[in-house]
């Protein structure tokens, strides 16, 4: 999807298991077709995206990027708006626990920590929380891991995912596909849209993760978000988080626009 060169992607995925999930993306056969959108897991009947992003999913937005940059006073916040705008208990627990992937598990244990005092403070409030789902199928483990993982990675990349850091370091692919597209995206009771919204919130927070960035707005529109929700999220991102992260998810998404462009 992008002109990152071998060395720079490795470099890049070192950096984190994080950000070798979006670079890893990035390495799918660029001549390949985008995938037609795709709900919340394969398999499940396909339809077309509302022009607009939902109340809830634009609460995600602040939620994913605080939860990514540490900043626990906001996004004790942010929780609390989003479960106004009906973000069940379950939604932010996959939103917080998806973290770890992409800033580390710190982050992520001190995001879930902050979601546990957020819920009290709520039921002290006298509010109560719908607890949402759980997700509705077993996760499979061992070479089934493998396999559900690698065909999750290959819808939504567009292709199948190739590059030499991979040869180089085999565990790093086999972690991606185990962990992050099979353990993570195969728990269905977060839709595939609403985890790419997280993930460029996440990604477009943290500095120097740009190509990883435009990699998943890429992503995303194979997920089936539309451009215009994109920048609805970029808005969201300028409004409620701060103008260096907007910009960012900006510059992204423009080049990901260009690049779907050219015949």
């Amino acid at each position: 999807m992008t002109n990152t060169t071998p060395a720079n992607l490795a470099s890049q995925v070192g950096a984190s298991l994080a950000l070798g999930l979006a670079t890893l993306l990035c390495q799918a056969d660029a001549n390949a077709q985008s995938p037609p959108p795709m709900t919340q897991t394969p398999g499940e009947t396909l339809s077309p995206m509302p022009e607009s992003l939902s109340p809830r999913q634009q609460a995600i937005v602040p939620i994913a990027a605080f939860g990514a940059v540490g900043d626990m006073p906001r996004l004790a916040d942010a929780l609390d708006q989003g479960l106004d705008a009906g973000l069940t208990v379950n939604d932010n627990k996959e939103i917080l626990v998806q973290l770890y992937a992409y800033a580390g598990f710190p982050r992520s244990l001190n995001a879930l920590g902050e979601l546990m005092r957020v819920l009290e403070a709520r039921k002290r409030r006298g509010l109560q929380d719908a607890q949402g789902q759980a997700p509705g199928r077993a996760i499979p483990r061992g070479e089934a891991l493998l396999a559900a993982g690698t065909a999750n990675q290959t819808r939504l990349a567009g292709a199948p995912v190739t590059g030499a850091v991979f040869e180089f370091a085999p565990a790093i692919d086999e972690y991606l596909k185990t962990h992050l597209f099979g353990d993570i995206f195969e728990r269905d009771n977060l839709d595939w849209q609403s985890r790419e919204i997280a993930t460029v919130s996440m990604l477009s927070a943290l500095q120097g993760a740009d190509s990883q960035v435009q990699s998943h707005m890429g992503i995303s529109m194979n997920a089936g978000i539309t451009a215009g929700q994109l920048n609805q999220l970029v808005k969201v991102l300028a409004d409620r988080v701060d103008a260096d992260a907007a910009a960012r998810a900006q510059r992204a998404l423009s080049m990901q626009i260009a690049v779907r462009a050219k015949p």
